[in-house]
Formats: structure tokens, C-alpha cells, sequence
């Protein structure tokens, strides 16, 4: 399968090229080429993904089988706000406008901040527990909106292009070895983690789920949460909820350490569940893949 993955070289999305790489043709678009030239496996092409013109030259150019669209400023408080959402949602809609056009299905990174309770002024008690991809989605961010927005996109390109999207929702990805979640000041702080819920994912499930989307017949648009099998605190989350929040929701049937998001959706349409706990992969030594 020819793939082109846009963001290639960031923090995550340099797992996504490492395990794409080999067993299908990738080719990596970006801002920068890579000085050291890169995974061997991989092309490049550096170009500005919010210019359409270039995106839409480059993808009928390599004509791909599938695009990841992976590139985004990834976090709200980084840029001013508008800078933010006009990257994010510009890039989309010109990605996947491009990528319906020549036909390839698409996995594109969406987020949890969809929800809105991250950036949330209060982070309020969610609908249900677990958190299903069928809760509303009420941001007060502009990143979170983006997210909104770019999933807005892929429902449209799959209706008008007739191709796949799938909408990865990732909740505070971390890199074995380096779990942030798990340092001390995050742990001994209830608050440090109350806006996700004390949720977290290891990348490398990421790139499962990533994985499992491209291979998988997708109908149409489709959203998926992508979190750890257990909250980053390891201890009961209906117990962590009343003791923040004074509260649980009504519609509540989470046990014991489970996180506060349900992954049943992708266990049932991809065949995926989250296989790394903080419990074993907060220690773990991996090399951080070179691209």
C-alpha cells in the first residue's frame, strides 16, 4: 500500500512512519526535510500543508492508497488561538479535500479535546462513564474546536469522495520511558490530571489503532477513542471522580481502575484494544524511532 503521512517527523508521528515503513510504500510530507536523511524507507516532500495548491500537486503526484493525516499543532496555549485553528482546520480540509479526490481513504488525528473538558474554564462531570464516542461535543478552546471542525471535514469528504475516515481521538500520548503522567507532581496531585479524567495512552497503542484503521473496511466517517486500558493514577475511578468532583454521572458503570473513556467501539468495528499500561511502559527503554 502506498501511504503518505503528513506530520511524520513530530512526536507521534514519527512511531506511525517507523511501523508504516517496510511493509508499505510512505512517503512523509512535512515542513522541514530531515537533516540527517531521515528513515531510509521513507520519502520526503517539505511543503506548507495550508497552502492547497502544493498539498493537492503533491498527493497527485504519488497518488496514494491511504493518507495519515497526523500534522497539527497539538496543543492549546502554544499559539495564539487563532493561529492554531486556522492551521489545524486549514490543513485538514486542504489534506483531505486532495486525498478525496485521487480516492485514498484517510486516518486522520483527532483528539479527546473534542469534548471539550480539557480546556474546559471548569472541567464539568462528563454525560456518561465511560465516555462513549456518542457524548457531545462541547469545546470552549479553539484547539478542541479545530478537532470539531476537522471531523466536520472528514464527514464531508467521505459523503461527497465516497472514501474512509477515521477520526483518532488520543488522550495525552506518551512515549515509553517518559510518562509524564506518572511524575510525582502529577500523582500526588489530584487536579494535575481532573481535565482528561486522569486518562493517558501509550503511542505505541497510537500506532496500533492507526494501523488497524488503515487496514480495516471503514463506511463512510467513523470516530474512535484511543486511550489505556486504566487511568494514570491506578486507583478506582468512580472513587477519583466523587473525591474531585463531588460527583459521578448517573449513567456510570466504569470498575475499578478503568479509564474514564470506552474503547469498545474500536475493539468492535478495528479488532483494537490498548495493550500498554503505565504499570509496565512508564520504565520502559525503547529507541525513539528516527525520521
Amino acid at each position: 500500500m502506498d501511504v503518505v503521512v503528513t506530520g511524520g517527523r513530530g512526536s507521534s508521528g514519527r512511531w506511525i512512519v517507523d511501523r508504516l515503513a517496510g511493509p508499505h510504500d510512505v512517503t512523509v510530507l512535512d515542513r522541514h526535510l530531515p537533516d540527517d536523511g531521515g528513515h531510509p524507507a521513507v520519502g520526503y516532500r517539505a511543503l506548507d500543508l495550508t497552502d492547497a495548491g502544493s498539498v493537492f500537486d503533491s498527493l497527485t503526484a504519488i497518488d496514494p492508497d491511504a493518507v495519515v493525516h497526523w500534522a497539527a499543532i497539538p496543543v492549546a496555549g502554544t499559539h495564539p488561538g487563532v493561529d492554531l485553528f486556522q492551521n489545524n482546520t486549514l490543513a485538514a480540509h486542504n489534506v483531505l479535500s486532495a486525498a478525496g479526490r485521487v480516492g485514498a481513504d484517510v486516518v486522520q488525528g483527532s483528539s479527546d479535546g473534542a469534548y471539550g473538558f480539557f480546556f474546559a474554564e471548569e472541567t464539568p462531570v462528563p454525560d456518561e462513564l465511560p465516555i462513549t464516542e456518542r457524548h457531545a461535543r462541547r469545546p470552549e478552546d479553539d484547539y478542541g474546536l479545530s478537532k470539531v471542525v476537522t471531523e466536520e471535514i472528514g464527514k464531508t469528504i467521505a459523503r461527497r469522495d465516497g472514501i474512509s475516515v477515521a477520526s483518532v481521538r488520543p488522550s495525552w500520548i506518551q512515549s515509553p520511558g517518559a510518562y509524564p503522567c506518572r511524575d510525582e507532581e502529577y500523582v500526588d496531585d489530584l487536579a494535575a490530571g481532573a481535565g482528561n479524567y486522569w486518562s493517558y495512552v501509550d503511542v505505541r497503542d497510537v500506532v496500533d489503532l492507526v494501523e488497524a484503521a488503515l487496514t480495516s473496511d471503514i463506511d463512510g466517517h467513523e470516530a474512535f477513542n484511543c486511550v489505556g486500558p486504566d487511568n494514570a493514577l491506578g486507583r478506582p475511578l468512580v472513587e477519583l471522580m466523587r473525591e474531585h468532583y463531588g460527583a459521578v454521572p448517573e449513567d456510570c458503570t466504569v470498575e475499578g481502575d478503568a479509564a474514564a473513556y470506552s474503547t469498545a467501539k474500536a475493539a468492535e468495528l478495528l479488532g483494537w484494544e490498548p495493550t500498554r499500561s503505565w504499570r509496565e511502559a512508564a520504565d520502559e527503554d525503547v529507541d525513539v524511532p528516527r525520521v
